[in-house]
Parts: structure tokens; sequence; C-alpha cells
């Protein structure tokens, strides 16, 4: 084989391997998963009682003693969280015209999980009430004359166990924050819910015989695959060089 054979052999041996390592799989990103715990930059607080939480959601609910029809022509007195109207009621059994107070809900702001921001979507889709009993430290006077410890919550009548029509009670539950590892992840430097995996036909989704990698030896990353190829291509020319000597000294000879 003459000189300029062997030099084109080599030159596409080593091309061939370079461009092996340049077709070698992607091992794709994975999104983020989160490392610290969530966190809000201030408590929420339901001002017109004083109630306050570092927790992600304060809810209020009101329920006030009413009269509703009992179903069997008759009425019964009940706690309900909404007016009942009784306009069309018998005589003594009128319910207040008004609701004294509203139901809310106040949301967290500014939840962070490693510095990052959390979606709201995040904390009403995994978030979680519980009821919880307030210090009621905070009650202003005005309604402090009016209500008193009740339950875990405040209610307004004078005897708890026989309340009047038009009595209210209250109560708060506070949002809590589950484990989110596995539930969300960050994009566009937010955390977002996790997206749900679109729903496949069984039929359809048979997977097609291959031949995967085995267990527990994962694809080659894309940088490994390179650096293989540019260390075969080196050990071709190394090869071609030393070849190429012992051509010429024979020549010589």
């Amino acid at each position: 084989m003459s000189l300029r054979r062997l030099m084109v052999v080599l030159v596409l041996a080593g091309a061939a391997a370079s461009a092996s390592a340049d077709e070698a799989p992607r091992s794709d990103p994975q999104p983020a998963a989160p490392m610290g715990e969530p966190v809000s930059a201030a408590p929420i607080e339901d001002t017109d009682f004083g109630v306050r939480t570092r927790q992600f959601g304060l809810e209020r609910r009101v329920e006030m003693y009413q009269w509703q029809r009992d179903g069997r022509g008759g009425y019964q007195q009940v706690w309900k969280p909404a007016l009942v109207d009784s306009s069309a009621f018998e005589d003594g059994h009128e319910n207040p015209r008004s609701f004294p107070l509203e139901n809310r809900i106040w949301w967290a702001r500014d939840v962070s999980i490693d510095g990052k921001p959390v979606e709201l979507s995040v904390i009403k889709a995994l978030g979680q009430w519980q009821e919880f009993r307030p210090g009621f430290t905070r009650l202003p006077a005005n309604l402090a004359a009016t209500f008193q410890p009740e339950g875990d919550g405040l209610g307004s009548a004078l005897n708890p166990l026989d309340p009047n029509n038009g009595d209210i009670r209250i109560h708060w539950r506070a949002l809590h924050l589950p484990p989110l590892a596995g539930k969300v992840q960050l994009r566009g430097g937010k955390w977002h819910l996790v997206a749900a995996a679109p729903s496949k036909d069984p039929v359809s989704a048979t997977p097609v015989a291959t031949d995967p990698a085995p267990a527990g030896e994962p694809l080659p990353k894309r940088g490994e695959v390179r650096l293989i190829g540019k260390l075969i291509l080196a050990a071709v020319l190394a090869l071609g060089v030393l070849l190429v000597g012992r051509y010429r000294r024979r020549r010589r000879a």
C-alpha cells in the first residue's frame, strides 16, 4: 500500500470515530427538584379578629344559628354558613336579614422554595386545611365584649349549649403544605405543579420490542462519548505516524 493511500485510510477512520461520538444519545436534562421547605415572607392575618398564622392560607368560617324547614312541615334551628331566606316562613321563624360577618380566605404572599417563588396554583392544589385554635391575644376590645371562646373558636351565644336565633360562631383553619418533592418542578424561575403525563390508549401504548440498556447501566453521557471518540482519533493518528515511520525506513533500506 502506498503512503498516500495509507494516510487516506487513517484520516477516514479518524473521521468515522469522531462522527460516531457526535451521534451519541443525549441525556435529557431533568427538571430541578426542591431541596428546602416552602417559606412565606410574612404571616397572614385576619385583621378583624387579630388572628394570624405563618402557614400558607388562612380561612375564617362563620356560621349563624337560623331557622330552616325540616322537610316534615315544621322548622328546626341549625348552624348555617350562609343566610337562610325566611321571608316565606311562618310567624315566629324569622331569620336576620343579613349575615353579620363574611367567610373569607387569605393566601400567603411571596412564598418561596430555595429562594424561588412558588405559584399560587401550587398552594391551592396541594395545601391541606387544618383547624386550629388561635390565642385571641390580639382580639379588639369591641369584639371581646361580643364574643367569648367557644371550642376552638369564638361564639356570641351567652350559653353555647343553648344558642339563640341569630347567634354566630367563628372558626379558623390554616393551610399547610405537605412535602413537595416530586410534586413541583422549576420552570421559568418559578415552582409549578409537575405536569401530569398525558393519558395513553392502552392498545397504542404497547411498547415496541427493543434492546434497552441493562438495568442499572445508564447510557453514557454525550461528553463522555466525545472524549472516547477523541481518544480513538488520537490513537489512529499515532498508529499512522508509526506506520509511516516504518514505511520510510523500509524504503531507505
